[in-house]
């Protein structure tokens, strides 16, 4: 990555921005296709990881209009067909390019309700940026339009102007929705049933709405004041909140139909429960999910101590065992919590690291140190039963496994002892549990995962279900595009049973 000063980043867009837009004559394809990548601005490295602003400060108007220059306008454009909402994404930028963003946000929001949240953690890379025709011609995905950076400078450009309206809401129809969960999914489900006029209440176990976004996205990912924005349309919307509630144990499911009388319910619970090694030693003191790890810092605010009562753990020595977005978050969280030395220990090369590339990119600017090929075979610790340290192994590249990815194997007698005293396990999460086994009606399959049909519908009628809790650990775009799905199912089952 780029370690240009902001001052200089900003004077070769001037430049760019006066040969693209003060010339007499439109620019070619091929002069838009050798348009360079615009880079997008950050905090310094050695600041940054000293607190929780967001890392990625966001495009200037002259940088986003010049990255919207490069979008060609494909006649077929794969970029809203890889769009798990199905954003138009060719007719936003256009506006964008134009300096139209009024309408290149009206137009993002024709499908999309979260569009700032998007913006900033959805991997792009691996969806609608996958097969863009400008990446392709420049042979990188990392050279494609940056659809995710101008998706986010609309939607945050709408928010400073305020100018952000809620969706126009039918009359009243006297259906009762409940949604279960203020994840990605949930809040999705509850703005496209609202539209239609349903009253429409979302239950939320936490005293914080925004499900995985609050609780598992460090703000210097994103920022919580973005989450609260979202939420507000919905307040504004008409949508109503019960918070501190746990459907399963404050309230059966099925008693929120036959009791309470709402009509329908979706499920919107997430992937919440934490996946661990099973080796020696993880129930020693300084061993922890990465749930648990960040959902102290991130939605308990761990980390201001004179403000709050949330205790953490102080570690001077850090390993992360995983490498996906998740083990990236919780080594940076855990420099920001004061550690000496963090280490994402994972046990294939970079290259197989589902982990985004620039989320990767920036713990290593911010000092998180990766030890490749390696893995936890047992946790050590003392007389207190406190981490001590970590015996790991050193593993090479078989075979391609079921995923794509080289299978690690085993190098025998590399066994080689790592000094921590704090052992984070980001390897993945379970759907939460909790529902359906108080609801035994509910259809499962052998992960726990709620198995619905093609409208999203659950072994119950008039209970849809969604996101995490039906994908496993996915990401909020897929989910948003499951919750779409769902809302469009109940709106049509609410309309049939009138």
């Amino acid at each position: 990555m780029s370690h240009l000063s902001q001052a200089e980043i900003n004077e070769q867009v001037k430049i760019l921005f006066d040969q693209i837009f003060n010339r007499t004559t439109p620019l070619t394809k091929k002069e838009q296709l050798a348009i360079p990548p615009q880079m997008m601005p950050a905090q310094d490295e050695n600041i940054r990881r000293y607190n929780l602003e967001e890392v990625a400060v966001g495009y200037s108007a002259e940088q986003a209009r010049v990255e919207a220059m490069r979008c060609i306008q494909c006649a077929k454009p794969s970029c809203i067909s890889d769009c798990p909402v199905s954003i138009n994404i060719p007719g936003f930028i256009k506006h964008v390019a134009e300096n139209d963003f009024q309408s290149a946000i009206d137009v993002i929001k024709e499908t999309s309700l979260l569009p700032s949240i998007c913006g900033r953690v959805c991997p792009q890379e691996t969806q609608c940026q996958l097969n863009c025709a400008t990446g392709k011609f420049n042979k990188s995905v990392d050279k494609a339009v940056a659809i995710g950076r101008l998706e986010r400078f609309v939607a945050d450009w709408e928010r400073e102007q305020g100018t952000i309206k809620p969706p126009i809401v039918k009359p009243e129809t006297g259906k009762k929705v409940a949604i279960v969960g203020s994840g990605p999914a949930g809040l999705v489900v509850a703005a496209d049933v609202r539209r239609e006029g349903h009253d429409v209440t979302l239950f939320e176990a936490f005293h914080k709405l925004g499900g995985v976004m609050r609780y598992g996205i460090p703000e210097f990912r994103l920022p919580n004041d973005i989450i609260d924005q979202e939420v507000s349309t919905l307040e504004k919307m008409g949508v109503k909140f019960q918070k501190n509630f746990v459907v399963g144990r404050t309230r059966k499911l099925l008693d929120l139909m036959k009791k309470d009388g709402f009509d329908s319910v979706f499920i919107g619970t997430g992937a919440g429960l934490p996946m661990f090694m099973g080796i020696a030693g993880e129930n020693l003191v300084g061993v922890f999910s990465a749930n648990e790890y960040l959902t102290r810092a991130n939605l308990m605010k761990a980390y201001d101590e004179e403000h709050s009562d949330t205790p953490f753990f102080h570690s001077k020595n850090v390993a992360v065992l995983g490498g996906g977005n998740v083990a990236m978050d919780s080594a940076r969280m855990a420099l920001r919590l004061g550690a000496e030395n963090v280490y994402v220990v994972y046990r294939r090369t970079e290259v197989e690291m589902p982990a985004r590339v620039e989320e990767v990119e920036h713990a290593k600017e911010e000092g998180v140190q990766f030890l490749f090929l390696q893995n936890a075979k047992s946790i050590k610790g003392n007389e207190k039963s406190r981490v001590v340290g970590m015996e790991c192994l050193r593993y090479e590249l078989g075979e391609p496994d079921s995923s794509g990815r080289r299978r690690p194997v085993v190098i025998e007698g590399s066994e080689f002892m790592l000094d921590v005293d704090t052992v984070i396990v980001a390897i993945g999460n379970g759907s939460n549990p909790l529902v359906s086994q108080t609801t035994p009606e509910l259809t499962v399959n052998k992960w726990g995962n709620l198995i619905v049909d093609d409208k999203m519908k659950t072994s119950i009628d008039g209970i849809y279900a969604g996101g995490d809790i039906v994908l496993g650990a996915a990401t909020v775009i897929l989910a948003m595009g499951e919750g779409r799905k769902a809302a469009a199912a109940i709106n049509e089952y609410l309309l049939e049973e009138r």
